[in-house]
């Protein structure tokens, strides 16, 4: 897993790009164009952010893996999915939402469909990650990627064991994360529209 950092790594050769197309355009006295680019590098530092975060200490509460919009809270199959979308304004940086051990990862290719819409979540491409927490309480998280988003980042190994609030991956420029929990194992304390952050907001309560 990468150390934790201001800037993800994933950021860096895009931020490297932008500021040399800046200083280049600055040398040839193209102001204009540089003032745009030198625009675009701090947007580019600022989407790969990475905020040092702390998360509840209780075992029992669920916080949110994703930055972003609550889209749905729903019972599907036996267990409740919590979608959250990601905008390109939000951080991209996944968080596991409980502390526990990865049992299995799961990368499935697929469409890109704009993020937000229901049908992202069954065609879209997307990267599975299934997990059982202390008590052995099963969990998945789902990166989902967007219209724009094409690479999935996920930095969980299977058998590892990981802490509550620790970074799961990444997905770039804009997409969605789902949460599936067990139906009925948990108290959800959020809904459709809420506004959460990844490994703060507290989505819910185990039971």
């Amino acid at each position: 897993m990468p150390k934790e950092r201001v800037i993800t790594p994933e950021g860096y050769p895009f931020i490297v790009l932008a500021a040399a197309l800046t200083l280049i355009t600055f040398f040839f006295e193209w102001f204009g164009m540089a003032s745009l680019l030198a625009a675009a590098t701090l947007f580019v530092c600022y989407f790969f952010r990475n905020p040092k975060r702390e998360s509840p200490l209780d075992p029992d509460v669920i916080v949110a893996p994703a930055d972003g919009r609550i889209l749905a809270v729903e019972d599907v199959g036996g267990q409740t999915k919590i979608s959250t979308f990601m905008s390109v304004l939000n951080c991209h940086v996944n968080r596991v939402p409980v502390g526990g051990k990865v049992e299995r990862i799961a990368y499935r290719p697929g469409s890109f469909f704009v993020a937000s819409l229901d049908k992202a979540s069954e065609h879209n491409e997307q990267n599975a990650v299934m997990m059982t927490d202390g008590s052995g309480r099963e969990l998945k998280i789902v990166q989902i990627a967007g219209l724009v988003a094409r690479r999935i980042v996920c930095y969980m190994k299977e058998g590892c064991e990981v802490g509550k609030g620790s970074r799961l991956g990444m997905i770039r420029f804009g997409s969605r994360v789902d949460l599936f929990l067990p139906a009925g194992a948990a108290d959800i304390k959020v809904k459709r529209g809420d506004r959460v952050t990844a490994g703060v907001s507290v989505i819910g309560r185990w039971r």
